[in-house]
């Protein structure tokens, strides 16, 4: 019932934020809207954890506040090597393991790693991650490791982080 609630609060207030409209009859097809919009997740039960991670929210944002750091520290080798007079990379693939067990934490993980200046995930099978990085001495699976351990903390709800 909780995430119900939250999906409502979410869509209303999004709704509302967007449009900038409170005419009757504007306010009334919005509520409408939201309502289809309600029965449409319910019935296809996307309505769970997932679906409305907002009991995860602090985790989350304190997740994205460290990434938003990370982000910055990766894009100084990807600088150098752009500005630089010789392209000096070494593009490498990876396999990297993840701890991650639902869909939203693989999906924050492999997101994140796209992100990240140099590196993008190709390809998400199981437990496992396909990366492509352009630096071959920063591309081994212990690189992503913390990125793996705070990811599955604050999207999997575990409080166990890696340092």
């Amino acid at each position: 019932m909780g995430y119900f609630v939250g999906l409502t609060l979410v869509l209303a207030t999004l709704w509302l934020g967007l449009s900038g409209l409170y005419k009757p009859l504007i306010l009334g097809l919005g509520a409408a809207s939201i309502l289809i919009s309600l029965l449409l997740a319910s019935r296809l039960n996307t309505i769970d954890k997932e679906g409305a991670p907002y009991g995860r929210l602090p985790q989350l944002l304190s997740y994205w506040a460290w990434l938003l750091v990370e982000i910055f520290k990766a894009n100084w080798p990807v600088i150098k090597a752009c500005v630089g007079a010789n392209l000096d990379i070494n593009p490498a693939l990876v396999k990297v393991k993840t701890r991650c067990e639902s869909d939203l934490a693989k999906t924050v993980f492999a997101n994140s790693i796209t992100l990240t200046p140099g590196t993008v995930t190709i390809e998400v099978e199981g437990d496992k991650l396909l990366v492509h990085a352009l630096f071959e001495e920063a591309a081994t699976p212990e690189s992503f490791a913390e990125m793996d351990a705070r990811s599955f903390a604050a999207a999997d709800g575990r409080k166990k982080v890696a340092a």
